[in-house]
């Protein structure tokens, strides 16, 4: 019976099970190596890190949990889980199974992608869902944003503090666009294209234009989708978490505790912004809140 199985080796699971790890709790960590990022070549915005490849930053993470001895690391899929009473049971996809009093999913969230030409091309490389993480390499370029309505009209005023060249591309549908948003993205200098989207091309490494089926086109540094709905881990609706369907996200409560008694969910699955940073610390949130309990039981 461990203390703490964490499903995930992202920045979220690799803190918490550090966090766990020096609370000398012992915790199985499995990572099915699979990362959200792992088409990105450099992780922004992250203290002392800034523009570390999201490989570098793993493998370091990895090897500071190695001086820990109540820390075990697999590289293995939980491709089954349920709570047995006061207990967490996963099933592995080796074939064995293991327990613990308390579980931590930080299984991040696949990325549901438009079915656009070219967009998986570029994911990472010059698509991108965060200004945040990577407005600043593409600033004062040519930028298209691929969405609709109220949301793809905030992501665009959004992106103009990184360039003043903003194209919303609402993809021949309707685009939902109320006339205060028309008027606002105007005023900003912020063009609207509603042709339908064909294709995204480039050199193989980067975007430079973005097609439509009319014929047109428009210079593309970098093209910016507003959050579409991203499929989490089935292991979270399997163990009963309560889930936003709109956002694939669960609405975790304080310390990342779910409505499910000892499981918490912390990074990208969890209901705040996506940063490394920000999923670290909910893993070390999740963590400190878990070893508060079971000291609590220990000592009752």
């Amino acid at each position: 019976m461990y203390d703490v199985i964490i499903v995930g080796g992202g920045p979220a699971g690799l803190n918490a099970a550090l966090i766990l790890g020096r609370a000398r709790r012992r915790v199985l960590l499995c990572d099915a190596g699979h990362p959200r990022n792992a088409g990105t070549p450099a992780t922004w915005g992250l203290f002392t890190r800034d523009g570390t490849p999201p490989t570098a930053l793993r493998a370091q993470a990895r090897a500071d949990l190695a001086r820990y001895d109540t820390v075990e690391i697999r590289d293995v899929e939980v491709i089954g889980a349920s709570r047995d009473g006061e207990a967490f049971s996963v099933r592995l996809a080796d074939g064995r199974s293991e327990q613990a009093r308390r579980m931590i999913l930080a299984t991040g969230l696949r990325q549901d992608l438009p079915p656009v030409s070219g967009f998986d091309i570029y994911w990472g490389t010059g698509v991108h869902s965060c200004p945040y993480c990577d407005g600043y390499e593409v600033r004062d370029r040519p930028l298209a944003i691929y969405g609709r309505g109220h949301g793809g009209s905030g992501l665009a005023l959004e992106l103009s503090a990184w360039s003043r060249d903003v194209t919303l591309c609402t993809d021949g549908a309707d685009a939902e666009l109320t006339d205060k948003d028309r008027a606002r993205l105007t005023r900003n200098g912020i063009r609207i294209v509603e042709a339908s989207v064909d294709r995204l091309d480039g050199d193989g490494a980067r975007p430079h234009r973005l097609h439509f089926r009319d014929g047109s086109d428009i210079p593309c540094a970098a093209l910016f989708v507003m959050p579409f709905a991203c499929s989490p881990s089935p292991l979270i609706t399997e163990l009963g978490c309560d889930l936003d369907e709109k956002r694939g996200v669960v609405p975790t409560r304080e310390y990342e505790r779910t409505n499910v008694p000892g499981l918490f969910v912390a990074g990208d699955a969890s209901r705040r912004v996506q940063f490394a940073v920000v999923a670290a610390a909910e893993g070390a949130m999740a963590a400190f809140a878990i070893n508060t309990e079971i000291i609590a039981e220990q000592t009752r």
